[in-house]
């Protein structure tokens, strides 16, 4: 087992990083842990995305986020966050996935595999946990939602031109990705089981999807679920209860995330059942397990449109401030 640092962190999203700049700022002997490369969920949005949010609200460790545009895209992000560990000099370890957080006298046992499947032991006399949840899709439990011909993630629309394609969801990303695939050629049906479309739809981006879908070239269907996904088509249930298909080659089903609670709950934490929200502290984010600390998205369970990086980066500043008193 490698030497007992004093503040583990599991998550290289942009809130652990904030996280490991306060914690070394402090002075303390620190180690992030990512299961896959620095800012991962970043790294995995589509190429050409564009953040809703202005540069300097995405802002960690006081470092200036320079880009040309006012809106960051998708390699500005990786760019600065890279260039934000860099000029901190953050301990971070990619490709170790923390399988189990053990509370032990004088802080805690982890353990980590790799994609190879190689296991490493690592003790902290505090952890804090930023896992995130853009790797957990919230499923549809149909059948057909494992095929190949299916995405729980926005991919770029010019490889579906000339393809149907369907969007399950009705929120930004859905809104967002039926309009890309639009302008790519797919014909593109929209299926959201609510009346209209969803009130977080950001307000330069409603008027575009309303009007393609008031001139049929998103062709939408309100108040419906997918109930089955086939090879070339898929089963629509609409508010009547009546179930027609439709003929469709791809799939988006763009439905939300939810973060990792199996990781807290074998740790001891508290987790409620319907929020997936864990017991902890609202001002030291400390959870029922004392030293065991919880950052960002994950703080905020199922609700995952209350917590953003402009929020909870701020984080760490809360959490180290607290655990400098007990170490």
């Amino acid at each position: 087992m490698a030497e007992t640092v004093d503040v583990l962190i599991v998550g290289a999203g942009p809130t652990g990083l904030a996280c490991g700049i306060e914690s070394t700022r402090a002075g303390l002997s620190t180690l992030i842990l990512e299961k896959g490369c620095l800012v991962n969920s970043i790294f995995s949005y589509p190429a050409n995305m564009t953040f809703f949010t202005t540069r300097e609200r995405l802002e960690i460790g006081d470092l200036p986020f320079a880009c040309t545009n006012l809106k960051p895209t998708r390699s500005d992000a990786l760019e600065y966050y890279r260039a934000a560990a860099s000029f901190y000099k953050l301990p971070t370890r990619p490709d170790q996935c923390v399988t189990a957080i053990q509370p032990q006298e004088g802080g805690f046992r982890l353990t980590a595999a790799s994609a190879s499947g190689r296991a490493t032991e690592y003790a902290a006399r505090k952890v804090i946990v930023a896992t995130g949840y853009y790797d957990r899709p919230n499923l549809l439990g149909i059948p057909g939602e494992d095929r190949p011909n299916v995405s729980h993630y926005a991919l770029e629309g010019h490889a579906f031109y000339g393809r149907k394609v369907a969007v399950i969801g009705g929120a930004n990303s859905a809104a967002i990705t039926s309009l890309d695939l639009y302008r790519h050629g797919a014909a593109v049906s929209l299926i959201y089981r609510g009346a209209q479309l969803s009130r977080h739809i950001k307000y330069w981006i409603r008027p575009d999807i309303e009007n393609r879908i008031k001139e049929k070239s998103i062709r939408a269907y309100f108040e419906s679920r997918v109930t089955a996904i086939g090879e070339d088509s898929i089963e629509i249930e609409d508010a009547r209860g009546e179930r027609f298909p439709i003929g469709n080659d791809f799939v988006f089903a763009l439905t939300g995330y939810h973060p990792d609670i199996g990781l807290l709950r074998r740790a001891g934490v508290q987790v409620d059942p319907s929020s997936f929200c864990p017991d902890c502290d609202a001002q030291s984010l400390e959870t029922n397990v004392r030293g065991l600390y919880v950052a960002g998205v994950v703080v905020s369970g199922k609700r995952t449109n209350e917590i953003f990086i402009e929020n909870g980066r701020f984080h760490g500043r809360q959490i180290i401030a607290h655990l400098r008193q007990k170490l």
